[in-house]
């Protein structure tokens, strides 16, 4: 097992279609302007940190699920209550990431909204159902293309610039928080997620020093893809503000070629996310439930079709606050707690 496919799959796990469309980075970083680039600075920092002392908990726990894991932070009674709510969350992201695939198909395509659900389901089905392997292996084939295309994103950026020089120019567009509490927000958000890939994971592998490679590999991988997307937003700033894609502004002058590639990234960060979510899903029910993980995955992905037609996600936004609280208890306890014996 190489630490690379490792922090290809942390990488996989963090980034989603909100880090491909550019507005993830835009409402955490871009409108801090310079401040932004500090509070990557910080995420990268937190990532690294955190992410490994979080696989490495995995693997002193020898856990199969994100269950041992948050009975470990909070305790039996409170895990019990964390545990239900990541799976709420869990199922909650998986109905919009599978509901995005149909609007992807739909709207880019022009082909059917059931097309793309239904086909990225089954594609998704057959890579989970190969366990973490599958996962590893998918997440090694489609970060190393997100990374090349935010580093196109970056140069092209940068050509339009005029330059490095130009970094100056970057400003401010908000008074409100602060870039660090942004910065702490997005990372507690994102780890409190990746936790039904990353405690697995670390409990398959066992090897600790692959593991920390593997952490600051992925941490570092997250923290330039950031820096070079922030780089080429702010610099269109403000008119990618408003924006629902703000990407497609920075690479609408790359020709048509440059938006197919950006639309397999965009389909590529839904996918590595999905496969993630349900993984771990079914991993965690399969303790609970008396059912086969197959049967579990394909229960995970049915149910997750028909609540993308009727907009689950909406119900779960209520959640997300509470979930937001709940982030930043398992970033503290997981910096302060020490291994399991």
């Amino acid at each position: 097992m190489t630490a690379s496919r490792v922090g290809f799959t942390y990488i996989g796990t963090v980034v989603g279609a909100g880090f491909a469309s550019g507005q993830e980075i835009m409402q955490f970083f871009t409108v801090y302007g310079t401040g932004g680039v500090w509070a990557i600075i910080l995420v990268t920092i937190l990532f690294s940190w955190l992410g490994i002392r979080m696989m490495v908990m995995g693997a002193s726990l020898r856990a199969t699920s994100y269950e041992a894991f948050n009975n470990y932070l909070f305790g039996r009674q409170w895990g019990r209550w964390m545990n239900a709510l990541v799976g709420v969350i869990l199922f909650g992201v998986t109905t919009a990431m599978m509901s995005g695939t149909g609007s992807l198909f739909q709207e880019q395509l022009g082909l059917s909204f059931h097309v793309g659900v239904l086909a990225t389901s089954l594609v998704a089905f057959i890579v989970i159902m190969r366990g973490m392997e599958g996962i590893l292996h998918v997440n090694a084939l489609v970060v190393p293309l997100m990374f090349v295309f935010t580093m196109i994103v970056g140069v092209q950026g940068i050509q339009e610039a005029g330059g490095w020089g130009n970094i100056g120019e970057i400003r401010m567009f908000t008074q409100e928080g602060h870039w660090a509490l942004s910065a702490v927000t997005y990372v507690a958000f994102n780890l409190a997620m990746s936790q039904a890939v990353l405690v697995p994971l670390g409990g398959e592998i066992q090897d600790r020093k692959t593991l920390r490679l593997g952490g600051i590999l992925g941490g570092l991988g997250l923290g330039v893809m950031l820096l070079a997307a922030n780089f080429a937003l702010s610099l269109k700033a403000p008119a990618v503000l408003g924006m629902e894609i703000p990407i497609a502004l920075v690479i609408a002058t790359l020709g048509e070629g440059m938006m197919y590639f950006f639309l397999a990234v965009m389909w590529g960060e839904i996918f590595t996310t999905l496969i993630g979510n349900v993984y771990g899903l079914a991993a965690h029910l399969e303790q609970r439930v008396p059912l086969r993980m197959h049967t579990l995955i394909g229960a995970i992905f049915f149910l997750g079709y028909l609540f993308s037609l009727v907009g689950f996600p909406v119900l779960v936004g209520k959640v997300y606050p509470l979930f937001g609280v709940l982030g930043m208890a398992v970033l503290v306890l997981l910096a302060i707690r020490r291994y399991p014996r």
